[in-house]
């Protein structure tokens, strides 16, 4: 593939929340505190993150398609021009509006010229689906200067306001039940908000390092699991989802049907399974030269750390065992970003100093919408001579 990432930024809103905090920020459900949090908490490992939230007001400070737009700014360096962009590939969960599409949104707050804005839809893995999309199209000559990005505005849905009590009826049946409530809330502790982009060219950097994009393959497992994460529907029993538009607008208030969900069972039982174990099994038959003393560094975006010994253990379930030393993550400090996340970890490591030209980077980003994975390999590049 003849595309490089030339450079990498990330945009955090405000000043890191702590686990003390949070609730605080986000406020409580119903003027009670969240019996799930501390377990939650202890689990993902994770200390800070950011909101886009006035702290003292719960009120949003920016928009999804600020916080990508500001990544994007960051892009600007020396002898290159945002005016040159000439794709803008865009990975969100929940942009700000049904429609238009996110891409066209962030467009609009950067105010560039004519360009393509493309977006993809999903949770984790359209932030690698916009960067596939952006690589491909360099590679193939349509594109000089794209633009790849997630970006991720959760506290939007995940505010104590956003989720009021429901009907007395659906209390008690929540507390014969509650599992359901814990499905509701478990999300609230995990999910932050934040925004990455790279730039992609069809040559390296004139100066510094790049970053050469090999290949990326993504699977989904669709076929073999019923949805685990999702917003705007209701899972039946027999799995399948029910659809917002079949409830009556009433009712999306009274059961809530727009908050985000999680099937933590499901998930427990599944996902590192079908991302990693199967997935690279998956990547090993489209690139069966790979091996994994050949990786320098492991990029894995995982939701929290009660996952890494599962991932570490399914890629070593796939004949793919990656020493703990070469793994690289900032899970606990900048929180799990969704889509956005592989691009704030490549960040922080492609800014770091630590990387050395030759040295090869494996991505890893899982998705439990209904499981969902995605690898990249990239390969450090000097500048040419």
């Amino acid at each position: 593939m003849n595309a490089y990432i030339n450079n990498v930024a990330a945009f955090l809103p405000n000043a890191p929340v702590d686990n003390d905090h949070m609730e605080g920020v986000l406020g409580q459900v119903g003027g009670k505190p969240s019996r799930a949090r501390r377990l939650i908490l202890r689990s993902n490992g994770i200390v800070t993150r950011h909101y886009a939230l006035d702290p003292a007001t719960g009120a949003l400070t920016h928009t999804n398609a600020q916080l990508a737009a500001a990544a994007v700014r960051a892009l600007a360096r020396p002898g290159f021009d945002l005016a040159s962009v000439d794709l803008l590939a865009c990975g969100t969960t929940v942009p700000d509006q049904v429609m238009p599409n996110h891409a066209v949104m962030v467009h609009g707050e950067l105010a560039l010229g004519p360009l393509e804005a493309v977006s993809t839809a999903g949770i984790c893995l359209c932030g690698l689906s916009a960067l596939k999309y952006a690589a491909l199209g360099v590679s193939a000559g349509e594109f000089h200067h794209a633009v790849a990005l997630g970006s991720e505005l959760s506290s939007q849905y995940m505010r104590g306001v956003m989720l009021q009590p429901e009907l007395e009826a659906q209390i008690q049946a929540l507390e014969q039940h509650p599992e359901v409530a814990f499905e509701k809330d478990f999300l609230r502790w995990m999910l932050s908000d934040g925004a990455g982009a790279v730039l992609i060219e069809p040559q390296p950097a004139p100066s510094g390092l790049s970053l050469r994009i090999d290949w990326i393959v993504a699977r989904s497992f669709a076929g073999e699991q019923d949805a685990c994460m999702y917003a705007g529907a209701e899972k039946q029993p027999d799995g399948s989802l029910r659809g917002w538009g079949s409830f009556s607008p009433h009712e999306w208030l009274q059961r809530s049907v727009f908050s985000v969900k999680q099937d933590v069972k499901q998930l427990n039982e599944v996902v590192t399974r079908y991302t990693a174990e199967l997935g690279m099994r998956q990547v090993l038959q489209a690139h069966p030269e790979l091996r994994p003393d050949q990786v320098d560094w492991f990029l894995p975006h995982y939701s929290s750390e009660f996952f890494r010994p599962r991932v570490a253990q399914s890629l070593k379930d796939a004949g793919f065992e990656i020493p703990d030393g070469r793994w690289f993550t900032n899970l606990h400090r900048k929180g799990n970003t969704g889509s956005a996340s592989i691009y704030i970890i490549l960040d922080e490591l492609f800014h770091s100093g630590r990387l050395k030209a030759g040295q090869r980077l494996l991505c890893y980003v899982p998705e439990s919408g209904r499981m969902s994975t995605g690898f990249m390999h990239l390969t450090v590049t000097a500048p040419p001579a």
